[in-house]
Formats: C-alpha cells, sequence, structure tokens
C-alpha cells in the first residue's frame, strides 16, 4: 500500500520559470514527521501513494449515538489498521481490503459527547425530556426521538445542558488521546479533527470537516452553536494559524445544498468579493467530491453532454425525503467553472478545489467502502439489507410485480453508495507530509478502490517520457503535479501525463478521461475527452474510447477478468488549446462495471437484485484540477 507508484529516483530542478507552484515539487531534504530531520521508513522523494478516510464519526457523534452506535475513537482507528470492531447491529466488521495508511475521526462538534454522557443514568442529562426514548433498541422509538431533536435543533429549542463547554471539553480530550494512541510515523497517520455541521435556512447541507496539520489544537472545537456562517469559521482558523495551528477545512455533499455550497452570495446575502474569495480560498482548499450519501462531481442536468454524470447521484435533502431543486452550486466542476470566471473578475479563485474522498461512516468503521463488505452508514437503522432495501420484505424470495413493497424502498438508504477514499501523494506516511500535501492538492480522490492516479502537466517532457526509468523525477522537473497552476508560454501548448493503476483487488481499468473547464466569451464551458483506452483500443473521432465489451455476471458477481488494463497511461496534448483561456483540467478514471453492493447483498439473499436499484457500477478515481493560467 505505501509502495512507491510510478518510478522511484531522485528529484530534479524545475525549469524556466513556468511552473507556478514550484514550491509543490517534492525536495530531497523532506523530514520525517516530527520534524527531525530524519526518514521515516518508506521515505520516497518521488512521493508514495497514501489511502486515507478524512470523515469519521464514532459514538461521540448524537447522530451514532442515537442509533447504538458505540465504536469509540479508539476502535475507529482500530478498524483502520485492520482490527475488527462490533457493529450495532450485533456482528463484527473488518476491512477487507486491508489497512488504510491515515485517518481522522471527525465527530460532530455540535453536542459533541453529550448523547454518550446522557446515557450515564448518574448524568443531569439522562434526566432531560429530550433524551427519553434516545437509547431503545425499538427503531421506531429511536426514529420519533432522533426526529424530536431534529426539530428542536432548527427550532432553537434544545436544552442548553447539552452543550455543556465541561462535555466538549471531555470528549475532545478523548479524540485527541485516541489520536495519539494511534499515530505511528511510517507506519498509520492519525490527523485531529472535527465537523462542523452547518446548514441553511431549511436544512441545506453545509457540512465542513476541520482537519488540523498537528497535534496542538484548540481548547474547544469551533462549531455552529457559535456561528452557522461558514465566514466566521475560517476567520477562527485564521487566528489558530496565527497561533501556530494550521488547519483545513473541507466541505462535503455540496449535492445536499440546494445550490448554496458554492452560491454566489455570502450567507449574509452579501455578493462574492475579493475578501471573501481569499478568505475561502485560504482555508478550504479541498472539497469532499465523493462520499456513502452520494457523489458531488456532477449532475446530468449540468453536464448534459457527459454519459458517465450520472454516478451515485443523491437528488433530496439529507435525511428527509425533501427534493434538490437547485443544481447549480451544489456540484463540484460547475463551482471550478465558476471558479475561474471568479479568477477572471476578482483576480482570486474561491472555488480553486482539490479533490478527496472519504466515507462519512457513523460506525466508527474507516474505509468500509468495500461493495462485497457493506454495511451501510448509520448503524443500527441500516445495518442489515432488509433495512436499506435490498432485499424483499417479509422473507420474501421475488420482489413484487409494482414495486418493491416495502417502507425501505422510500428510505435514502438505497440512494447510498460505497464510497470513498481520499488519497495524497507524499514522501511519507506522517501527519506532515500528508498534511502538506492536503494543503498543496496534491490528492485524488476515489470512489472505494485504491486506484493511484498521477496528474502532471509541462512543456518541456520528453517524447520518451513514459518509457523511461525517471518519468516521475521528470515529470516534477519539467512540470506540475495535480492541485498546482501552469503559467502561460509563449508559443507553446502544454502536455498532459496521466498515469493510473488498478487496486490489485478490484478491477480492471476501462478508460481515462480528461475533463476540462475553459472561459470563452466570457463564459465557462467544459468538454470530456477520453485519453487513454484498455484493451489496445484507440479514441475514436468522437472523442471515445469504444466499448471494451467488459460484463459481470449478475448471477455471482464475477466480473469479465479478459478486459480492461492493470494500468493506463498517456502523455496527451489538447486539440482545442486556447493560449489566451484561463482553464482547468482533472483526470477521471473508469473501471469496468462490477456489482453494487446491493446486488452483493440479493446475492447473499439467494433473491433477484432490487429492481429500482442499479445492479452495477462503474467504481471511478478522480485527480485534482490542473489550472492554466493565461498571460494577460
Amino acid at each position: 500500500m505505501t509502495a512507491a507508484f510510478l518510478i522511484n529516483a531522485s528529484n530534479g530542478q524545475q525549469s524556466g520559470g513556468l511552473i507556478a507552484a514550484a514550491r509543490a515539487a517534492p525536495s530531497s531534504s523532506a523530514t520525517g514527521g516530527a520534524g527531525s530531520g530524519t526518514r521515516l521508513p518508506g521515505h520516497n522523494v518521488d512521493r508514495n501513494a497514501y489511502f486515507g478516510d478524512l470523515h469519521v464519526h464514532t459514538y461521540l457523534s448524537f447522530d451514532a449515538y442515537i442509533f447504538n452506535v458505540r465504536a469509540t475513537p479508539n476502535d475507529a482507528y482500530r478498524f483502520a489498521k485492520g482490527e475488527s470492531i462490533g457493529h450495532a447491529s450485533g456482528f463484527d466488521v473488518r476491512l477487507q481490503g486491508g489497512p488504510l495508511d491515515f485517518t481522522a475521526v471527525t465527530d460532530h462538534a455540535e453536542y459533541l459527547g453529550a448523547w454518550k454522557e446522557g446515557n450515564d443514568p448518574n448524568s443531569p442529562l439522562s434526566k432531560l425530556p429530550m433524551m427519553q426514548g434516545m437509547y431503545s433498541r425499538d427503531f421506531g422509538e429511536i426514529l420519533r426521538a432522533y426526529n424530536r431533536f431534529i426539530a428542536a435543533r432548527r427550532s432553537n429549542t434544545i436544552p442548553p445542558e447539552l452543550a455543556d463547554p465541561a462535555i466538549t471539553s471531555r470528549a475532545w480530550r478523548e479524540v485527541q488521546d485516541a489520536a495519539a494512541l494511534h499515530n505511528s510515523p511510517g507506519r498509520f497517520t492519525t490527523l485531529l479533527g472535527y465537523e462542523y455541521t452547518g446548514s441553511g435556512p431549511a436544512g441545506q447541507n453545509l457540512h465542513r470537516n476541520v482537519i488540523f496539520g498537528g497535534a496542538r489544537v484548540p481548547a474547544l472545537p469551533f462549531s455552529t452553536l457559535q456561528s452557522g456562517d461558514p465566514e466566521s469559521l475560517w476567520h477562527a482558523m485564521d487566528e489558530w494559524r496565527a497561533k501556530g495551528m494550521d488547519a483545513l477545512a473541507i466541505p462535503h455533499n455540496s449535492n445536499g445544498s440546494d445550490g448554496l455550497m458554492f452560491d454566489s452570495v455570502r450567507r449574509n446575502g452579501a455578493p462574492v468579493d475579493r475578501a471573501y474569495a481569499e478568505l475561502r480560498a485560504r482555508n478550504e482548499p479541498l472539497v469532499e467530491i465523493t462520499q456513502i450519501k452520494g457523489t458531488s462531481e456532477t449532475h446530468p442536468s449540468l453536464s448534459p453532454n457527459d454519459e458517465w454524470a450520472n454516478f451515485e447521484i443523491m437528488e433530496r435533502y439529507i435525511g428527509t425525503s425533501v427534493p434538490i431543486t437547485r443544481f447549480a452550486g451544489g456540484y463540484v466542476r460547475q463551482a471550478l467553472r465558476d471558479g475561474i470566471i471568479y479568477r477572471e473578475k476578482l483576480g482570486v479563485n474561491p472555488f480553486k478545489l482539490g479533490f478527496i474522498g472519504s466515507s462519512d461512516t457513523h460506525n466508527g468503521a474507516p474505509g468500509s467502502v468495500e461493495e462485497p463488505n457493506y454495511f451501510s452508514k448509520t448503524g443500527l437503522p441500516d445495518g442489515e439489507p432488509i433495512r436499506r432495501g435490498s432485499v424483499p420484505p417479509g422473507g420474501a424470495k421475488i420482489w413484487p410485480a409494482d414495486t418493491p413493497d416495502n417502507r425501505n424502498a422510500e428510505r435514502p438508504y438505497q440512494a447510498w453508495g460505497a464510497s470513498g477514499l481520499a488519497g495524497v501523494w507524499a514522501e511519507e506516511n506522517s501527519r506532515d507530509a500528508i498534511f502538506a500535501a492536503l494543503r498543496r492538492k496534491e490528492t485524488f480522490a476515489t470512489s472505494g478502490p485504491r486506484i493511484k492516479v498521477r496528474f502532471f502537466a509541462g512543456y518541456t517532457f520528453s517524447q520518451d517520457l513514459l518509457n523511461r526509468p525517471d518519468t516521475v523525477r521528470q515529470a516534477y522537473a519539467h512540470g506540475i503535479p495535480m492541485g498546482g497552476d501552469l503559467l502561460a508560454s509563449k508559443g507553446r501548448a502544454p502536455q498532459f501525463l496521466v498515469w493510473a493503476q488498478r487496486d490489485p483487488r478490484a478491477g480492471y481499468l476501462q478508460r481515462a478521461q480528461i475533463v476540462k473547464g475553459w472561459i470563452e466569451d466570457g463564459q465557462a464551458k467544459e468538454k470530456v475527452f477520453d485519453v487513454s483506452c484498455s484493451d489496445g483500443l484507440k479514441v475514436g473521432a468522437n472523442g471515445r474510447c469504444p466499448d471494451n465489451g467488459a460484463t459481470v455476471n449478475l448471477k455471482t458477481c464475477e466480473p469479465d477478468r479478459t478486459k480492461g488494463d492493470v494500468e493506463l497511461r498517456t502523455l496527451w496534448r489538447d486539440p482545442e488549446f486556447n493560449p489566451r483561456q484561463r482553464a482547468f483540467y482533472y483526470v477521471r478514471i473508469l473501471e469496468n462495471p462490477s456489482c453494487r453492493w446491493s446486488t452483493w447483498d440479493a446475492i447473499r439473499n439467494g433473491t433477484p437484485p432490487n429492481p429500482k436499484l442499479l445492479p452495477t457500477v462503474m467504481e471511478r478515481a478522480w485527480s485534482s484540477p490542473i489550472w492554466y493560467e493565461p498571460s494577460r
């Protein structure tokens, strides 16, 4: 898992003054996690791919504890390291794909630890009327109690005792102690963090995960109980940074924001201006593009010419049946397009976002995003197939002809996927190196499989770059990696190095694509280019790879093992490049079709898949973008 992908070699020098992100190049003097000047085991100057999960909830989160989850932060780190833990439904769970490389426990800052303490009969919290029914094993009673809590939160009538700073402090200390216990430089990295659980006036999702660069953190997390405006969070982060506590915020589930996450107006109603753009860009360099509650890359209505836009789309407010009505402002590709427009108008791009994926598990189970090993997200409500609508109700062996006629069919669990993971390219597995990768956006996201993706741009790559023994050294020396800016070079068009490697435990790769966004006549446009095809196929005149014919047996979930490639790589030039047009580019890698989690559930149950659910999925990975900056 921590082996270098591509080639290990010493780093060269940046060339020609054409690279805006020269600081992103590896340095042979990179040091260990403690800044001691020593190199950790596995250190690689050309950087290794590390996989992790930066969105993990335990029993300290109210919406985990309510649903009978009792996994602690300590349990979460044990799970990430490959150990088994107990599930709320009464069985043990464990990763099949091996340990992760890094993890952050990110429990909700709001009412952190209060539900755990409220379950103690000696605690005054246990006597509060709101807590009655919260600790039942009866799902109906739990749901009614949870809905009472949500209603009270929206009406601002939650008892103040639940936000007692002393309770929050004890829970925050538990998070820190578990991270300190399990952090093992060179082998496994823990990052301190929490979730800022913001929302719009009607419950639109405006959540962020806050990740710290080291062990020094504020005495208490800054939460929406202090302010629901994310600008207040960013100002607090600036203050922490001035005191030596670097942190970054990662918005997630923009698909549930109903257009508010990347809106053209601020939460106070004022338009986006330069000061806002600088504040946001400084504090939110990344976005969680995929997770269990759907993928937020793009929506079919926003990208009608993208055949693969309809991937794990969730079109309801989180936790409700309220439909999303505004997709612009809620999806990442559109935000990237809007961002380059802002760069033109304001001189600053507020949506200059690198990509990660994560799980948002509420089971204390980081990285639990494996389709054959799926136990969903929220503990008791969806831990078993019958509860998540993937097997027929009442013990039936077939689905009713007209509809999967059970109450779970109307719940959100069926729209949830098995996604995702965060990937970083870092010299070594340490807090310093991983956080630096996050900060410079040399990151990538996957929908679950551990697909490795590298993406570079430059002007002076040699034509034999793909066949050299020092490919990566040359790519860093003569170009920039994902997350960086490529400045214009008069008379030259850039080349893009794309290289992806399959997860040995998952499917074969079908195609590599580059998604481009650019400004033309004042308008932002987009296009998807297929740039590398599997099975020796070539990109056709229509810009697409031919179908490689890969299939999957829906009775056994056995994939076609004769189709697809172990790796895809190419050196590509944009055939429509215009040196005067500001643009961004990112890579999307598609796997061959494989069984979705719901089909795996059905096969184990000996029943047909739910006819209202897609039986297969094309797993994928996304690189962070590279931004082209024209001369003006």
